[in-house]
């Protein structure tokens, strides 16, 4: 894409420059800008990306995209760089990538939901890359910020995985718009976010947002209970369903867990998982669909099923001094905490759950620490130690529908926790730990690893 073609957006001015040169690889930070690169100036709510538009062309950067740039500046001695000035740096991204996505003719994938989307979009391009070449979102930068950015860093891959996130109602209209998806995903409808939205059915108003720029099918969980019920409310869109125990177009059966994972079968094939857990079999349902859809082979499916690599700090699977940690630090909500339960009470050995606070469930937050209270009296848990001031109503909830009183502990911090759980630690013990991530509970599982 040539810099002519992007002038006006955002009211963009070259000041400086050649408007023929060609813009490649966007970047916002200047610590991973590269020759002929194109910088990007963001302005934080701690920092301002302006300031730094002469360490991108030291680093190499062929052009500077800024929203202010003082007049004292000596701006010749950039005469073979150039720079763009714009009203607003975000929205001419935004601007810029719609542009962009408008050229592009492959399948563009886009995943949300309020759990697993990080998983389940990396499942689908591990799938699609036994075929193809892939290009997806990195990590969760899942804002429109990170979406604008990957899409304008395509470069002829033959698919796209984005990952959608939100925590407003607009957001997932937003990225929609931008990505014009011609398969789109919803993983679950939880309670992530439910301090913002009030409800979990906004929560889903907020996820359906996806299908307004959506050419193509919509999948989503079937077992999921609001994604059901608007799925039989539903006539305009299509829709294709995945389940565990709901009947679904792709339904996982024969479920059955090993010493080495999970194996299962969709409709006639057989499949194995080196990982333990409902959330990865949701994971890959979605995964298979998409990759039937396009044409992957079922061998090539299964074989990216049974080499899924394992995520640091989700569901790592730990065997250290004689036991086994299951470190799911990354984050929690209500929905994941409860498929990590599921995978800990079908474990062997002696079942330890420590759990710590749900951040941002505003005036819920008790309500649904409560709620797990409630799980794990269900679930075959011998003990539970729960860190935080919310994360002590899952103990006292627990406690009095009849948990034993000499199998619940709570700690104020972290550091008492470890002490704990050090002590009472026993050989072929399974220990989960799992919180939102501003709990910092890597330091328990790095705790245990002493």
């Amino acid at each position: 894409m040539k810099l002519k073609e992007v002038l006006g957006l955002s009211n963009a001015k070259l000041i400086i420059g050649n408007e023929q040169d060609e813009l490649t690889h966007f970047s916002k930070d200047t610590r991973t800008i590269k020759e002929n690169d194109t910088y990007v100036a963001i302005i934080g709510e701690n920092f301002d990306g302006n300031k730094f538009f002469k360490d991108a062309f030291l680093k190499g950067a062929k052009t500077c995209i800024v929203s202010s740039i003082s007049s004292d500046e000596n701006l010749e001695k950039y005469r073979d760089k150039n720079i763009l000035l714009v009203d607003n740096t975000i929205d001419f991204l935004v601007e810029v990538a719609k542009l962009k996505r408008s050229k592009i003719q492959v399948p563009v994938i886009a995943v949300t939901g309020s759990v697993g989307k990080t998983s389940t979009k990396n499942l689908i391009a591990s799938v699609l890359e036994q075929k193809y070449s892939v290009l997806k979102t990195q990590g969760n930068l899942n804002t429109k910020i990170g979406l604008a950015l990957t899409i304008l860093n395509y470069q002829n891959e033959e698919c796209i995985v984005l990952e959608m996130g939100m925590s407003q109602f607009g957001e997932i209209s937003t990225l929609t718009n931008i990505a014009k998806p011609t398969i789109a995903v919803i993983t679950n409808i939880g309670t992530s976010h439910i301090g913002n939205l009030g409800s979990r059915e906004n929560i889903l108003k907020a996820k359906l947002e996806i299908t307004e720029g959506l050419n193509g099918p919509l999948l989503i969980n079937n077992d999921n209970d609001l994604l059901h019920e608007w799925k039989d409310a539903e006539k305009k869109q299509e829709i294709i369903t995945f389940g565990i125990e709901e009947t679904s177009d792709y339904q996982a059966k024969d479920i059955k867990y090993l010493t080495d994972g999970c194996s299962f079968r969709i409709k006639n094939y057989q499949f194995h998982l080196p990982v333990y857990g409902d959330a990865f079999i949701y994971n890959s349902l979605v995964a298979f669909i998409i990759g039937e859809k396009l044409n992957v082979s079922y061998e090539n499916i299964a074989s990216a099923l049974n080499n899924i690599p394992t995520e640091e700090h989700r569901m790592q699977k730990i065997e250290t001094n004689g036991y086994i940690i299951i470190d799911d630090t990354y984050n929690a909500s209500f929905d994941s905490i409860r498929l990590a339960l599921d995978v800990l009470s079908n474990s062997s050995g002696r079942k330890i759950a420590v759990l710590g606070d749900i951040l941002e469930l505003g005036d819920f937050s008790r309500k649904i620490h409560e709620d797990i209270g409630s799980l794990i009296v269900k679930k075959n848990i011998d003990l539970l130690v729960t860190v935080g001031p919310m994360a002590k109503y899952i103990n006292e909830k627990a406690k009095s529908l009849g948990f034993s009183i000499n199998k619940s502990y709570h700690f104020d911090n972290n550091k008492d926790a470890i002490k704990f759980l050090k002590e009472t630690r026993k050989a072929k013990d399974i220990i989960l730990v799992k919180a939102s991530h501003g709990m910092n509970f890597k330091e328990i599982v790095e705790g245990l690893h002493e």
